[in-house]
């Protein structure tokens, strides 16, 4: 379970009565054709606070390229898997990680291309890491390449464990009270709430498959240090190119700290420290964040209702 401690969900941005709700159990999974309008949002979306938009705009350049692989992945490991249950909520998910790789990539040429951020090297970079690092075996006997898929699967997992950690703060922040721009808000909560809502699916998929404890946690182990390392050399791209700031090292921990401070930014060693719960033997996805509050969200998204 998340470590974060956060405040109770704030009524501007979440339905109160229904995230108070009991759990309403399993939903079902469907993508949500959600479209964005670019033109007004700044570069520094959270007012006052330069670096926590910058670092939170990390996640747009490197999400596209890893969904793209979630549904590569999935859509490998899908005729394979007998239970018809499992299989419809892979499609959902398939679904809803495609509309999520999209509407990202948008973000990379209509809003951080538009203020003078190029994606391009190190979309680059991602595309090296999920096609040719991570991508599926080509060569080599049946059994070898079923079980590279298994460990894809199950860092699959280990990496939406983190996505529903920060799905859950997405859903329990300060940005609007901060007066973020809707819209970027809006896109990370509606995001965030689908990957609360379809938390369980990865970590089950990956089970059916092969559920290996130790698989489990040497993916979790890798996982980890790449994702943080992916995540600050993004931000070190974003902030070299962003040259309406010029904060020196010291400067740009401070501001850091102080969105933490904020709830405009999930503290990195809450992060890290969920990991631990994920080593747990009884771990359940499902101990993240609420269904209810994620469905709540998704029920009041401008873009999610615009879709419906």
């Amino acid at each position: 379970m998340s470590t974060v401690e956060r405040p109770r969900p704030d009524l501007s941005h979440t339905d109160q009565t229904s995230a108070d709700q009991a759990d309403p159990g399993p939903v079902e999974l469907h993508a949500r054709n959600v479209a964005f309008d670019w033109d007004d949002v700044p570069l520094h979306w959270i007012p006052g606070h330069p670096v926590a938009s910058n670092f939170i705009s990390v996640l747009n350049l490197l999400l596209p390229e890893g969904e793209r692989w979630f549904v590569q992945t999935y859509n490998e490991a899908l005729p394979l898997v007998a239970d018809e249950e499992l299989a419809s909520r892979m499609r959902g998910f398939i679904g809803q990680e495609a509309m999520h790789a999209e509407a990202h990539d948008h973000v990379l040429w209509e809003f951080l291309d538009h203020h003078g951020i190029d994606p391009r090297p190190y979309q680059l970079q991602m595309e090296w890491v999920f096609r040719r690092v991570l991508g599926p075996a080509t060569s080599g006997p049946p059994q070898a390449r079923h079980k590279h898929l298994i460990e894809r699967l199950w860092l699959i997992a280990a990496l939406e464990h983190y996505t529903a950690v920060l799905g859950d703060f997405a859903l329990n922040n300060n940005w609007i009270e901060t007066g973020a721009h809707p819209t970027m808000a809006d896109l990370f909560m509606w995001h965030g709430a689908e990957e609360v809502e379809h938390r369980a699916v990865a970590h089950d998929v990956a089970a059916y498959f092969g559920d290996s404890y130790l698989r489990r946690g040497r993916a979790m182990l890798a996982v980890l240090p790449m994702l943080l390392f992916l995540i600050q050399r993004g931000y070190r791209f974003i902030m070299k190119q962003d040259t309406s700031v010029s904060y020196n090292y010291i400067q740009k921990k401070w501001q850091f700290h102080r969105g933490v401070r904020a709830n405009v930014l999930p503290p990195l060693r809450s992060i890290v420290f969920s990991t631990f719960s994920y080593f747990r033997p009884g771990f359940r996805p499902e101990q993240i964040g609420s269904t209810a509050q994620a469905v709540a969200y998704l029920a009041k998204s401008p873009a999610a209702r615009n879709a419906a």
